[in-house]
């Protein structure tokens, strides 16, 4: 058999969490909950600010966005855990594996790219605020959505396409619920000096990036709050930028925490119930931060509401 017939013939195994049978349907029940909760959850945010025409700002059309993306992110990878959970199987397909991968990074690298974007917005609102309605215009919104589009996109690809270079001979388990970019570099039995590089360099350019932009606004977004000679000043620009930093604390907090703790145990399913605060429980608790601690969401959610009632 050629080598690179090997790459076409693979299956890889998904070990999950848990081999223990009994545990499976409660496995199965939390993450089947989780699912359902996010993509209510997100859905109800975009109905919310579609239906309402005072939500129709640059603020909650990012936010829109984000609600949008972390749908499909808990997308990628929560129902085939559970279909594998509900057919007693382990397995993913070749093709599967790298399709799922392609979007699990696609739709992470988005994640971060909107947050940035959020608090570019957040920075011009409360820094800017004479200048905000004509600098962050529709087009430019629109604009900036589709650059995060376009660079995650061939991020992405960039990343796929390096993994189908490769050759996986025997050892095809994978440690976790879904195909992890780096878990699925490290089964292969080529080579994988270039993936790991690109993989570092990636990592610092598109996470370092974006980070730093959040940084720098909010850097900026203090210093113009700590100018305001009013309290109730003060506290309304806090307020508009509490539920942004909120989830964006939470996103990078449970992404850390995943990658310490694979480098404290890179072959554990410690790894593998670390990946679900980012890829479940973060989407899934985003919806309940920006409609608790937002005032014209919750008034937007109640009206869907009431007239969803009355119909």
């Amino acid at each position: 058999m050629k080598q690179g017939n090997k790459t076409h013939l693979a299956e890889f195994l998904l070990l999950g969490f848990s081999e223990d049978p009994a545990l499976q349907p409660l496995i199965c029940g939390l993450f089947l909950s989780m699912y359902l909760v996010t993509v209510a959850g997100n859905l109800l945010i975009i109905l919310a600010i579609l239906s309402d025409p005072h939500l129709h700002t640059p603020m909650y059309f990012f936010l829109s966005n984000l609600s949008l993306v972390d749908v499909c992110f808990t997308s990628t990878t929560v129902p085939k855990m559970l279909v594998n959970i509900q057919t007693q199987s382990k397995a993913i397909s070749y093709a599967g594996c790298i399709t799922q991968m392609f979007f699990f990074i696609l739709f992470t690298g988005l994640d971060d790219f909107l947050l940035a974007v959020m608090a570019y917005d957040r920075f011009m609102a409360i820094c800017h605020p004479l200048h905000y309605t004509v600098i962050m215009n529709p087009r430019l919104c629109v604009q900036l959505v589709l650059v995060c589009w376009i660079i995650t996109v061939l991020h992405g690809l960039l990343h796929s396409l390096l993994v189908l270079r490769l050759s996986f001979c025997t050892h095809l388990e994978i440690p976790h619920f879904f195909c992890e970019l780096n878990q699925l570099v490290h089964t292969a039995c080529s080579d994988t000096f270039l993936n790991d590089v690109v993989i570092y360099v990636t990592v610092m350019l598109l996470g370092g990036g974006p980070l730093a932009g959040i940084l720098y606004s909010y850097s900026r977004i203090v210093s113009s709050i700590r100018a305001i000679s009013s309290a109730q000043g003060k506290y309304k620009a806090v307020s508009t930028c509490a539920s942004h930093l909120s989830v964006v604390s939470l996103f990078y907090c449970t992404i850390t925490g995943v990658y310490l703790s694979a480098h404290s145990a890179p072959s554990s399913a410690s790894t593998a119930t670390a990946s679900v605060m980012y890829t479940v429980v973060t989407p899934m608790l985003n919806p309940f931060i920006y409609s608790l601690r937002n005032t014209d969401m919750k008034r937007a959610l109640e009206r869907l509401l009431r007239c969803e009632t009355i119909k």
